[in-house]
């Protein structure tokens, strides 16, 4: 199994994880993406669409003589093994996606609909000017990561927090201190966190969404389909990925399982690990018993 992280996380992020699989008897295996933590992170985001990240992977199980993985992706690693089972079926043996949705190739580009509905104050369009959110996040990377690992609130408050919600960098730069009340990490996990990003700087991450635009060009025309046994796994309180943004997945990837964690947010591998990997577990059990 090969573990893929999502911004701005890295391997660490699925520590509650490789233990549970490995004592169940998978080979478990996280990595660093490029542009983050301990990996190479070119300044290029060419380097940083589905095509280059998806090819890492195949390098990846090249190098480790593996034929065949499966692929469990949160966040942004969730929208790279959807990709993994689209553009390279044949190295895929399964798929486990955390909060991150297949959808549909819109007719237009997915960053003209974004700042339509939301505005241009959405961190998806502030993010494709290049060195400003990076050097921003990087003048305080505790107070970041801080303000980034949160517990949920009900859904509810929605609608009073959105769109201003998505202003990520108006937040940490204008926002208020944050407090401890809703911290999910310990300090010590906030510390690796910060380490890692002082290491490697926020540019790789961010150059994914620079590539928004570009993936969708690179998609037309190509079968979007899955045809590998899937699994997704949505959390109820995910204010940026909602559940119900998963609705007709079936409709690209057939074989598909899915399931909702109650009082869940976006953070489920920290937030309800047990919850997770019981679901997961379960389902790989049932799936590729031998």
């Amino acid at each position: 199994m090969i573990f893929i992280h999502g911004w701005p996380e890295i391997a660490y992020s699925w520590k509650n994880q490789l233990n549970a699989f490995a004592a169940a008897g998978w080979r478990a295996i996280a990595i660093d993406l490029k542009g983050f933590g301990r990996s190479q992170a070119p300044q290029d985001p060419d380097l940083y669409d589905s095509a280059h990240m998806t090819g890492d992977f195949t390098a990846l199980l090249d190098a480790l003589n593996i034929d065949r993985a499966i692929f469990c992706g949160h966040d942004w690693g969730g929208a790279l093994i959807w990709s993994m089972g689209q553009l390279h079926g044949d190295r895929v043996a399964g798929l486990i996606g955390l909060c991150t949705p297949l959808r549909p190739r819109p007719p237009v580009p997915p960053l003209s609909i974004i700042e339509q509905r939301f505005g241009p104050n959405h961190y998806f369009i502030q993010f494709q000017e290049r060195g400003a959110p990076e050097k921003l996040f990087e003048s305080d990377p505790d107070r970041f990561f801080r303000l980034t690992f949160r517990r949920p609130l009900p859904r509810r408050l929605w609608p009073s927090l959105i769109p201003a919600a998505y202003d990520l960098p108006g937040r940490f730069r204008d926002g208020p201190a944050p407090t401890d009340k809703r911290l999910l990490l310990a300090e010590e996990d906030i510390a690796v966190y910060v380490e890692a990003y002082k290491h490697s700087g926020f540019h790789g991450g961010i150059n994914l969404y620079r590539n928004i635009d570009r993936n969708w060009r690179f998609m037309e025309g190509r079968d979007e389909m899955i045809n590998a046994p899937s699994l997704w796994v949505g959390a109820e309180l995910d204010l940026f990925l909602p559940p119900e943004t998963a609705d007709d997945m079936q409709m690209l990837v057939p074989d598909l399982e899915k399931h909702v964690i109650d009082g869940c947010g976006h953070w489920m591998m920290w937030e309800k690990p047990k919850e997770a990997n019981a679901l997961m577990l379960d389902w790989l059990t049932r799936r590729f018993s031998q």
